[in-house]
């Protein structure tokens, strides 16, 4: 019985985790590059709603690329999806790819 309960408690976390793991996973967001600036490591970006940051409406704007990296991957006109995390009041580009 103590077998029982074990296997079912492992089975349960295991559950859990990889729920919360896949829930943790945010959509990329869709976009059009409309402006590239290497040297200063910014992107602009006219961009759809973004829900993570209670964006409900699209809007243009200038992201920081977390490495310049990401930017020789994209120039204005592409399409993208991407990510973004807000830093101290700042917005980071922190993965980018053109959309298919």
């Amino acid at each position: 019985m103590r077998q029982h309960f074990q296997n079912a408690a492992i089975a349960a976390l295991v559950s859990v985790v990889l729920a919360t793991s896949s829930w943790a996973q945010t959509a990329l967001i869709d976009g059009t590059v409309t402006k590239v600036d290497t040297a200063a490591s910014k992107i602009t970006i006219k961009h759809g709603p973004i829900k993570k940051f209670d964006m409900d409406e699209g809007m243009t704007m200038v992201f920081t690329a977390k490495d310049k990296s990401l930017l020789d991957k994209v120039k204005a006109g592409d399409k993208i999806k991407f990510d973004a995390d807000n830093v101290n009041g700042q917005f980071i580009v922190t993965a980018i790819e053109k959309a298919k």
